[in-house]
């Protein structure tokens, strides 16, 4: 991307001229929208435009044209936003891991929160009494789990090992990546050397990983089976470089460590909290556990559970929240619909010695229904933490009978949360409390964001 210091410039002429001669567009960004693109309306129409900022002036070139709408990326600048910053990133051009590094870090998080109110007020029609201060924490090196793709390209010679390019699906050609722990990013280049040697480097679709503060894990996703040579070949790597092989051939069930020594289990804390949560590399479990620490902070501080009471926390996982409810002395039960993450729940709450006062169930909440929630007995209190898909099948069951006076609502997805929320407010007779961001995945355009209702008196 080249940069060009503004000018007096005649839009119409000059757009006319782009349009003749490279079919570019001059657009004027208006404002950022949820997926971190600028925004600009020529002749009346959307133009989504991908390295773009609020305030400048770009030319663009559209790749997805629809009749009302088209989505562009950015050429050149030429009237450049105060808030651009040079992205730290060698790779971010083209690697389509993180798409906001070109935006000054403090207004990448504003920008989020104002994606946030605004899907609360055009899709829920709520707004939030208060507005909670947003919670950051470090900007590099925080995913400690995730999945990188992996393709064999013949004509290179080479496996490739990363994530998706912009626009296309094909794999970015990258050395380092500054958003993966330190370990994981500058073993990228002998990774790649390593499978390109496998007997079966072309049947290595993926790569899923999950680290800590001692261990770093790698799961192959293997399609045939690796031979003598190509185990060596992985001790040998494993050995030199402190990581633990694992394979997955076919299902979740398949999962195994190489051999005996990469048969590690990991693990995270809540310091604040006196808590440790041990968990398997294929669990579903924190992605960002710096951040995780005060997100779990601010839902306590929003729950404020104490002794004696009856709390539910449903979609609860390992036990991220459910933990910390029971630390104050409430009775705490965690629903959740995978019965493989319930078992290692119930091992984090045996670990920590607080069988007296956490109890679970697996549950499909998303198939749930009135007298399931009723078998479960009365809380005054719910934590709510569903994936991208939200809780829409739990809210509505809320009435009369099913009644807690207080929902703090973890979220992934501020569409399903301003849905979720309709219903609370507008149907269900709660009030919109609390809200505010937390920026879990910084770089990216992802929000996650964090909600108190209270039950209004009738």
């Amino acid at each position: 991307m080249s940069f060009c210091p503004p000018g007096n410039l005649k839009s119409s002429s000059m757009q006319d001229d782009i349009k003749s001669k490279k079919k570019l567009l001059l657009a004027t960004i208006e404002n950022i929208d949820q997926e971190g693109r600028g925004v600009s309306h020529i002749d009346g129409k959307a133009i989504f435009v991908e390295g773009a900022l609020q305030g400048e002036l770009v030319e663009c070139e559209s790749y997805v044209r629809k009749p009302s709408y088209e989505i562009a990326f950015t050429h050149r600048v030429i009237r450049q936003s105060n808030l651009r910053v040079k992205p730290k990133c060698d790779h971010f051009n083209r690697c389509g891991g993180c798409s906001m590094q070109h935006f000054e870090f403090q207004a990448q998080i504003a920008a989020k929160q104002r994606v946030f109110e605004n899907t609360l007020s055009r899709i829920g029609k709520v707004k939030s009494e208060l507005i909670l201060t947003p919670l950051a924490g470090p900007s590099w090196r925080y995913r400690y789990k995730g999945r990188l793709r992996v393709k064999f390209v013949v004509k290179k010679n080479k496996a490739l090992v990363g994530f998706n390019e912009k626009r296309t699906h094909l794999i970015a050609d990258i050395s380092s990546c500054e958003i993966l722990p330190q370990n994981l990013s500058d073993i990228l280049p002998p990774l790649q050397d390593l499978i390109t040697q496998l007997s079966i480097k072309d049947k290595i679709p993926q790569i899923e990983f999950a680290a800590d503060q001692k261990y770093l894990v790698l799961a192959l996703r293997i399609l045939e089976k690796l031979d003598l040579s190509d185990e060596v070949l992985l001790n040998a790597f494993s050995s030199q470089y402190s990581v633990q092989f694992w394979t997955q051939s076919k299902g979740p069930e398949t999962v195994k460590p190489l051999s005996k020594k990469d048969d590690v289990k990991l693990s995270y804390t809540l310091k604040e909290f006196g808590l440790k949560f041990s968990f398997m590399p294929y669990d579903f479990t924190q992605i960002n556990p710096f951040i995780n620490q005060v997100l779990v902070r601010r839902a306590m501080s929003l729950l404020k559970p104490s002794k004696d009471e009856r709390i539910f926390d449903f979609f609860c996982g390992l036990g991220n929240f459910t933990l910390p409810i029971a630390i104050s002395g409430a009775k705490v039960t965690g629903i959740e619909g995978s019965a493989s993450l319930i078992e290692r729940a119930k091992q984090c709450r045996d670990e920590n010695h607080l069988n007296d006062f956490v109890e679970y169930q697996c549950i499909n909440l998303f198939e749930i229904h009135k007298e399931i929630l009723l078998k479960l007995g009365h809380a005054n209190k719910w934590l709510i933490d569903p994936p991208r898909d939200g809780a829409f099948e739990l809210v509505q069951l809320i009435d009369e009978e099913i009644n807690p006076s207080v929902i703090v609502y973890v979220s992934c997805n501020p569409a399903t949360l301003a849905r979720d929320a309709q219903i609370l407010v507008n149907e269900k007779g709660y009030k919109l409390d609390k809200a505010g961001i937390v920026n879990m995945f910084p770089h990216t355009s992802h929000v996650e964001s964090i909600a108190l209702f209270v039950k209004t008196a009738s």
